[in-house]
């Protein structure tokens, strides 16, 4: 494995929204486990502390003037990554909920299967996260609408914890959708042909801010999300098999 991330230039991109109280903990998290990588910090118009702690750390900082959502932040980080010749990039939350010692996991599955895309689940096997039950219900649901759309066996369709190989990553620097990322992009990418799998990753509990996934947000944002997927496959229905297993 050492070997093999010793061979890429790999991009660790940390979109970060009013992070100060976690951000310090994930950088140095970063940097002593995964050192043979570059990180990059998005700072998405923070109204905190996040750009101090950022460039404190002494890692690449992007601060964005304003907010632009995820979605933004982590298409900035795919555009500083393929105009610097990064062959793969890793996403990673600067809530805290992304332990390092599971990237070596993501990077092994993207070279050992030949992915484009690796998201790191919560559900695909037996780990310690535990969420609310309604929010794992929304998961399920998305999860079983994205599989459905897409011809992929897809257990965790909201996680941010993810791998980009080259060929994804010039996709989705040019095309990456603003509002509801994760599962839309799954959809986008199966589309294109690119080959996406998951891997079982332990993932710990956010260490502040709000999950956009709790009480009445998460009844909104499973109707917008499906309304949304539905939408993109009125739109273009992908090709029999298209982005599934051979």
């Amino acid at each position: 494995m050492e070997t093999y991330q010793a061979s890429l230039k790999i991009l660790l991109v940390v979109p970060a929204y009013n992070e100060e109280a976690s951000l310090s903990g994930v950088l140095i998290d970063l940097q002593e486990k995964m050192p043979g990588c570059d990180v990059l910090v998005v700072n998405d118009g923070s109204l905190d502390d996040t750009s101090r702690v950022a460039h404190g750390a002494g890692v690449t900082v992007i601060d964005l003037s304003y907010n632009l959502g995820i979605g933004g932040a982590v298409q900035t980080g795919f555009k500083y990554a393929l105009r610097n010749g990064y062959d793969a990039i890793v996403q990673v939350d600067g809530d805290g909920q992304h332990p390092a010692e599971e990237i070596p996991r993501l990077l092994e599955t993207l070279r050992s299967e030949r992915c484009d895309l690796v998201i790191g689940s919560r559900f695909l096997g037996p780990t310690s996260y535990r969420g609310s039950r309604l929010r794992r219900i929304v998961i399920a649901f998305l999860s079983w609408l994205c599989s459905r759309l897409s011809g992929i066996k897809i257990t965790d369709s909201t996680s941010g914890f993810r791998a980009f190989g080259r060929r994804a990553l010039t996709i989705v620097a040019d095309n990456y959708p603003v509002d509801y990322p994760e599962p839309k992009s799954i959809y986008s990418l199966a589309r294109q042909g690119m080959r996406i799998r998951e891997v079982s990753v332990s993932m710990r509990t956010r260490e502040s801010g709000t999950s956009s996934l709790s009480g009445l947000k998460a009844l909104h944002y499973v109707t917008n999300v499906t309304l949304a997927l539905l939408v993109d496959a009125i739109r273009e229905r992908p090709a029999a098999g298209r982005g599934a297993d051979p």
